[in-house]
């Protein structure tokens, strides 16, 4: 009977410990329904625009990094001329070369429209699992694919500049004079994000 009770015993143990390690290593987010989600007419160009740089949707940490030893992706430095990158909890700060560019030439023209003053980058390359991290604290971001997910996007905050948290409407308006020259000559797609406070730029494959 007490060789029954362990069998028994040993058994509960093992499965628990499989369950558990199976929540471990399940996703946090079901692709399924992910992929359900429609895009709205505004967003689709910029999925559309996603996808035509060859990356697949990344889906964790493993994907990105396939991307960065392959040179896919390139580092996005900290600052640069006239941008700042904030401290980066749920992106990633890699993006197609193109993307990285870009940034670049928005952040000159940026500090060259505004005489040396620098904008702040909210948020860059997401995975799924990023998403869905950042999903659990708010509950505005996106339910299914972004941008983001294909590392040729990036948030502008429009109520910081020169690191300060502050609204500037002078700066915003200069900021978005920038971008609009960019989206006129077929080299970005921009959302302005009023629940986020940031313009959601979208680098296309030009």
């Amino acid at each position: 009977m007490k060789k029954f009770l362990c069998v028994i015993f040993a058994s509960l143990v093992h499965g628990s410990y499989y369950s558990q390690a199976a929540k471990k290593t399940l996703p946090c987010y079901d692709l399924t329904e992910v992929l359900k989600v429609e895009p709205t007419f505004i967003y689709k160009p910029h999925l559309d625009a996603s996808k035509s740089f060859g990356v697949k949707l990344l889906k964790d940490s493993k994907t990105v990094l396939n991307y960065i030893n392959n040179g896919k992706f390139h580092k996005i430095k900290k600052s640069g001329k006239g941008y700042r990158v904030q401290k980066l909890d749920y992106s990633r700060a890699w993006m197609v070369s193109k993307g990285k560019l870009m940034l670049e030439k928005i952040g000159t023209r940026f500090s060259k429209e505004t005489k040396g003053h620098t904008f702040t980058v909210s948020s860059i390359t997401r995975t799924l699992e990023d998403q869905c991290r950042l999903r659990k604290v708010n509950s505005n971001a996106a339910l299914g694919i972004s941008s983001h997910n294909y590392g040729n996007s990036f948030d502008i905050s429009y109520v910081r500049f020169n690191d300060v948290l502050k609204y500037n409407p002078k700066m915003e308006a200069a900021l978005e004079k920038v971008l609009k020259y960019y989206y006129e000559t077929g080299k970005i797609y921009y959302i302005k994000e009023r629940q986020q406070s940031c313009y959601h730029i979208t680098v296309r494959n030009y």
